[in-house]
């Protein structure tokens, strides 16, 4: 998906609150302190590559070397480049500032889950985008649920979040996110 695409996808969904989510996952990737400290995991079977590579021109763009992710692989092969040897055992080093985003449209596996718990025990920001995980958005300090139903695809959103990732807007004030927060418990405006 290009930029003119991205900007036509942003124009369609202005008015439905997937742009301001997706918008608030952004910004909250940037909040990652360290260069190296944005850790991306998906499942053995679906790796984020795609959005790895966007958050990755992202930091370059915005000059924000926090925000370039590491890729953590459930089986890196030995003689892969030294960005593709990341494995999980670099989520048990988590630490506080560090940031975990988990990115999966499945159901995040058990070993998963757990390295994790383990992460937010010891101070890591975990943040997801998911299909719908209970227990994933249950450890997450902020989740992002695209379903199938949905206006948003799931690869629509990472070009989303990776695009207001690199964006350099603050973070919504205190009435800004209780405005939101009203929205949310009321449910959608209906006009009259």
């Amino acid at each position: 998906m290009d930029a003119r695409s991205v900007a036509i996808l942003r124009e369609i969904l202005a008015s439905t609150g997937w742009i301001e989510r997706t918008r608030e996952l952004g910004l909250a990737l940037r909040a990652t302190r360290s260069p190296g400290g944005l850790l991306v995991v998906g499942t053995p079977s679906e790796e984020p590559w795609h959005l790895t590579a966007h958050l990755s021109d992202e930091a370059r763009l915005a000059g924000l070397p926090q925000l370039a992710p590491t890729l953590v692989r459930w089986a890196p092969a030995p003689d892969a480049p030294a960005h593709l040897r990341v494995g999980l055992e670099r989520i048990e080093q988590a630490r506080r500032g560090e940031t975990l985003f988990v990115v999966t449209e499945d159901r995040a596996p058990d070993p998963l889950l757990e390295r994790v718990s383990d992460a937010r025990r010891v101070g890591a920001t975990i943040l997801a985008l998911d299909g719908g995980d209970p227990e994933l958005e249950g450890l997450a300090h902020d989740a992002l649920v695209i379903s199938e139903q949905g206006p948003l695809s799931f690869d629509g959103a990472q070009h989303l979040i990776s695009l207001a990732a690199g964006e350099g807007e603050q973070r919504p004030g205190l009435r800004d996110r209780l405005a939101r927060l009203l929205d949310r418990v009321s449910g959608p405006r209906v006009p009259d």
